[in-house]
């Protein structure tokens, strides 16, 4: 990534963010282990109750994900793709889409960057949501890269763990949670990098988190076997079940009423009250899988990633007394199919489509692909094979993880080339009372003011 030139006749600007040597405040008291012990809650239930805590001293504020977007104009109309690699190495492609006269749609990646990013593997990457701005690289050394993917510049390292980093997301544009093998999950304050809380209670590696769609539950998953909830409001722990084996990977349903446990070729597909429903049994060992809504027809679909070097799409009935069936399978990959990410983008007006759901995998076969989630087919007649609309190949580099930014966002209103950010709901304290710790609801207030002020020193430094 290019380094930002270094003016000689003004006075260096002092680095807003510290991020090398962040821990928790003294007066903190970390939570104890959760015990072994069937939840009493449903997840359901304990999103209601964080929800309606009386006043919480503050507003308890979703946090709305990245496929709650409702309004086209706010859609990007590019995105960047993130990869990391065994190699230690980063890749970065640019990726839009245009209409040609002949009537077609197409989709394009662009290489962007590559380099060592670690001195170790690259375990997990993860962008932030609504403006694509924070990219965090995780790896088996232990430490957590950040990055100003605008920018394309390294902000610093966050050294907290103790072990590999297993896995990175967002929760907010606001907010990092990581995963590592020491058996903790991290809260990050992405204002100043601060850590919030170090949540205890899994007895060895952390294999994979997932954070429920309003943004107050998180669960895990471990070498342990157990499968743990977070509350995310309050930072604690509430409630931990034995899986009765490891569970590998985690993830929520788009409109947070399921959640899987992935482990080896199995993933197993519960409600909100912890109630199994359906055992899938893919024919080959499993390596991702993610929830992401039709493009056409409604409701949901499963995308798993596997060692057939294959993309299986799962159609997920509304009635639950149906099984998962795969209904189309996305192909290309000479190799396992490591990793999976999806972004709702904007479509070009003359295509006759407002927008489409891209899905970007990453395999050991060294080439990122990307599929159009319209082609996967409304009513199931036959398995569908889908290709991809676009590729960047890395010339044999084993690739890990992937993760997907925003890239420009579509508007009808002049911006001056700034972003436009949410204002609503900003004020937000924590619902124990405690200004230290204020939840992942927290305020986005700060986080747009500096974007404003990067905004005005770039304009500078072009002058």
């Amino acid at each position: 990534m290019a380094k930002a030139s270094t003016r000689t006749d003004r006075p260096a600007k002092k680095a807003r963010t510290e991020v090398k040597a962040a821990k928790p405040r003294a007066r903190f008291s970390e939570p104890e282990p959760t015990k072994e012990k069937p939840p009493k809650k449903s997840v359901e239930r304990e999103v209601k109750e964080v929800a309606s805590t009386p006043k919480n001293k503050g507003k308890a504020k979703e946090i709305n994900p990245p496929e709650a977007k409702t309004s086209e104009e706010e859609l990007p109309t590019t995105f960047k793709v993130v990869a990391g690699s065994y190699e230690k190495l980063l890749y970065g492609a640019e990726g839009k889409t245009t209409y040609s006269d002949d009537d077609k749609l197409q989709f394009h990646l662009k290489a962007i960057f590559a380099f060592p990013a670690h001195v170790s593997c690259i375990k997990a990457v993860a962008a932030s949501p609504q403006g694509g701005k924070w990219l965090a690289t995780g790896s088996a050394d232990e430490i957590i890269k950040v990055w100003d993917l605008r920018r394309r510049k390294e902000i610093g390292g966050l050294m907290h763990h103790e072990g590999s980093v297993t896995h990175l997301i967002f929760p907010s544009r606001s907010h990092l949670l990581s995963a590592s093998e020491d058996g903790t999950l991290c809260l990050f304050r992405a204002r100043d990098w601060a850590v919030l809380r170090a949540l205890k209670g899994h007895k060895g590696r952390v294999n994979s988190m997932a954070v429920h769609p309003s943004g107050k539950v998180a669960l895990s998953v471990g070498k342990d076997k157990a499968l743990r909830m977070w509350d995310l409001m309050r930072g604690k722990g509430v409630a931990s079940t034995k899986l009765g084996k490891e569970g590998e990977i985690v993830r929520w349903s788009v409109d947070g009423k399921y959640f899987v446990v992935q482990s080896g070729s199995t993933i197993d597909l519960y409600n909100t009250d912890m109630t199994l429903l359906h055992t899938i049994q893919h024919p080959s060992r499993l390596h991702d899988v993610k929830f992401c809504q039709r493009v056409s027809g409604e409701g949901e679909v499963l995308l798993v990633g596997a060692e057939d070097k294959k993309l299986s799409i799962y159609d997920i009935s509304e009635d639950s007394s149906h099984p998962p069936t795969i209904i189309a399978q996305m192909v290309g990959h000479g190799n396992r199919v490591k990793a999976v990410q999806t972004l709702r983008i904007a479509l070009p007006p003359a295509s006759g489509r407002t927008s489409t759901t891209i899905v970007t995998t990453v395999s050991s076969d060294g080439k990122i692909r990307v599929y159009d989630m319209y082609s996967i087919p409304a009513a199931f007649e036959k398995v569908t094979e889908i290709e991809p609309v676009a590729e960047y190949d890395t010339n044999g580099t084993r690739l890990t993880c992937v993760t997907v930014a925003d890239g420009d966002i579509a508007s009808s209103e002049p911006t001056n080339g700034k972003r436009k950010h949410d204002k609503e709901g900003t004020d937000e304290e924590d619902v124990n009372g405690d200004d230290d710790f204020d939840g992942i609801g927290s305020s986005d207030e700060d986080d747009e003011m500096e974007d404003e002020e990067e905004e005005e020193e770039e304009e500078g430094e072009e002058e």
